[in-house]
């Protein structure tokens, strides 16, 4: 899925789910509904409509879009995310819904994911989120949204022997998602297994061609060092700093490990998005209707 290229192809799809009713007799088992072949899209889930290029075949549309939208687990609080109540307050979150938007448009023809870069509160999640229900509800697609930290803490529980799940039980829909949205990727402290486990994840839907969508609150540049601080002469003011540099002072190449990034910058077009907090403003709204 190199970003250098400039044609459109489409992305194969796997796993085609068919709602077909099962008519057949109990004695004639050899043709279940779920062993039955689109003669469409022939279980690719893709079409070609004369004069218009790829499109999503019918069958993939047979689910409804609640059901689709339970099973790609987006929090409650993110559920009624989209495009309409996303309101750009300057050029780069212009640039951003523009991107998304897109993105929805031209699918399936489509190679590479987002990778939205910003601060907290200026809307990533909120776009990402905005692409996966537009896909659930437009074009059927089977999408999964997971934050990179409650995924990674799903997998290291599959690990205690009274755990009613399995690593691959975890990881087998996250694999299989035709379009996943990761939150929050770098949030984690990024100890040798927690990069090792997301590059795990990572490359392995890049070599199956899936599609990703990325969020991040970490940058490229780094934002400041002990270096520039003039209390970092005082050791207890180093041991403060060398805490917070784990915490927030970092790259995302820092956080995630060079392979994943230099992996992403293939997979995923990167899109920064700058401005304020908009939670800050919500709180001295709330603030302004309590004292009127």
């Amino acid at each position: 899925m190199s970003s250098d290229k400039t044609g459109n192809n489409v992305i194969p799809f796997a796993n085609s789910a068919h709602d077909v009713a099962d008519s057949q007799p109990k004695a004639d088992q050899a043709t279940r509904p779920h062993d039955v072949v689109c003669q469409f899209c022939f279980g690719t889930g893709t079409r070609l409509d004369s004069g218009k290029g790829a499109a999503i075949c019918d069958c993939r549309r047979s689910n409804s879009p609640a059901r689709a939208l339970d099973a790609a687990r987006i929090p409650p609080r993110f559920r009624e995310c989209s495009f309409h109540n996303y309101y750009p307050k300057n050029d780069s979150q212009y640039f951003a819904h523009s991107f998304a938007s897109r993105l929805v448009d031209e699918y399936p023809a489509v190679e590479t994911g987002l990778l939205f870069m910003g601060s907290v509160g200026v809307g990533k999640t909120h776009l990402a989120i905005a692409v996966l229900r537009d896909l659930i509800e437009k074009k059927g697609v089977t999408c999964l949204f997971y934050e990179s930290g409650s995924l990674l803490k799903a997998i290291q529980d599959s690990y205690n022997p009274v755990s009613q799940t399995s690593e691959m039980r975890v990881l087998a829909p996250v694999y299989q998602a035709e379009v996943l949205v990761l939150d929050e990727l770098g949030a984690t402290v990024p100890t040798n297994w927690v990069r090792d486990t997301l590059y795990q994840i990572i490359n392995t839907r890049y070599n199956n061609k899936k599609l990703t969508i990325f969020t991040t609150n970490y940058l490229d540049e780094p934002r400041a060092s002990a270096e520039e601080n003039p209390d970092s002469g005082d050791p207890k003011r180093r041991r403060t700093l060398a805490a917070d540099r784990i915490q927030e002072l970092t790259t995302l190449e820092e956080r995630i490990g060079t392979p994943l990034r230099s992996r992403l910058y293939e997979m995923c077009k990167k899109v920064k998005i700058e401005g304020e907090d908009y939670r800050k403003h919500l709180e001295q709204r709330r603030f302004d209707a309590a004292t009127t």
